[in-house]
């Protein structure tokens, strides 16, 4: 798949063209989105999104289409994940909910960032270096048993950062509205509004470091690893606030996320083991014990999964409401 430069300048203008328009037509003036806004915009950006999957089916070829698409779902699911954390840091902040759009619109930005840098830093180590699949695919297996580990605890305490940057700046007691830096009485101070940005951002570069590998567990592309990471978090704010309440009820979906990192660690051990050149790995030639797992195959095992943990999220937590309200 040949990506001409103009085409990567394109993609990155239409990237910050929508985080502007979604500034100034949504966040710049404070307000909590209804139901029906979140909705909308949603559904605009996910149809935008399948779109330009589309044209890279019609452009390009079908292999480079499902490559995007579960990419996409794969990286979508991941984004989801990141939205209990950022639920979790607003509430431990108390980030009045006015607010809350600036808070996802900058860990939006700030997470484009992360990731655009370290799928360039895996595209280079993955065009010199094959044996980074083994290290990807060992990281994504250990970061799915953590999930299945953690699932059900969150922690609302700040990170030793926030506490450092706590004892270095002056800090306000309350919100002064949407500002990040004030002046009161000749003196400097931060906010507690950049204290969650600050937060945001350090989860943010944690769920680049799961994020990349396993989207390079489906496509090599650096183009649709950046694509699919796009698309993903454009719509992350709009889904925030879309699916409200809804998060708290999604019990399961750290298991499913967890058997969609197990999975695509194991996928990419095989491709390692079927371009193996580790001398110690059977003398340093190719090992084909299983065929390859097929990117269509990945697509079906990912949209099954999640399917089933929502479902079965769901199912049980109304089970426990109707048993509680009985």
């Amino acid at each position: 798949m040949h990506v001409d430069l103009w085409v990567w300048i394109v993609s990155f203008a239409v990237v910050i063209g929508l985080v502007l328009f979604d500034f100034y037509s949504h966040v710049k003036t404070p307000h909590e989105p209804t139901l029906r806004e979140a909705g909308i915009w949603s559904a605009v950006y996910i149809i935008l999104a399948l779109l330009f999957g589309v044209g890279v089916w019609v452009v390009w070829d079908a292999q480079h289409g499902i490559e995007f698409f579960t990419g996409y779902l794969t990286e979508k699911a991941l984004s989801v994940d990141n939205l209990f954390v950022f639920l979790i840091i607003m509430s431990g902040f108390a980030v009045p909910r006015i607010y809350q759009q600036k808070v996802l619109l900058v860990g939006v930005v700030i997470a484009l960032v992360f990731r655009t840098i370290f799928i360039l830093l895996g595209a280079a180590l993955i065009n010199n270096f094959s044996w980074v699949f083994y290290i990807f695919g060992a990281y994504l297996i250990y970061t799915g048993y953590n999930l299945t580990k953690h699932s059900n605890e969150t922690e609302q305490g700040e990170n030793a950062f926030i506490r450092f940057v706590r004892r270095i700046f002056p800090v306000t007691e309350n919100y002064v509205e949407d500002k990040l830096i004030v002046k009161i009485n000749g003196r400097t101070f931060i906010t507690p509004m950049m204290l969650v940005m600050i937060a945001i951002g350090s989860t943010d570069l944690l769920f680049a470091l799961d994020s990349i590998p396993a989207i390079y567990g489906i496509t090599s592309e650096p183009y649709l690893v950046f694509a699919t990471n796009a698309w993903a978090l454009l719509g992350l704010r709009q889904l925030y606030f879309l699916l409200g309440g809804l998060l708290n009820r999604l019990i399961y979906l750290s298991y499913g996320l967890a058997f969609i990192l197990g999975w695509i660690g194991f996928k990419l051990v095989v491709h390692a083991l079927h371009h193996n050149e580790l001398p110690f790995i059977n003398g340093g030639h190719h090992v084909t014990v299983i065929p390859e797992i097929p990117t269509l195959l990945s697509l079906g095992v990912i949209l099954g999964t999640v399917a089933i943990a929502t479902v079965a999220s769901l199912r049980a937590t109304s089970n426990r409401d109707s048993a509680e309200s009985a």
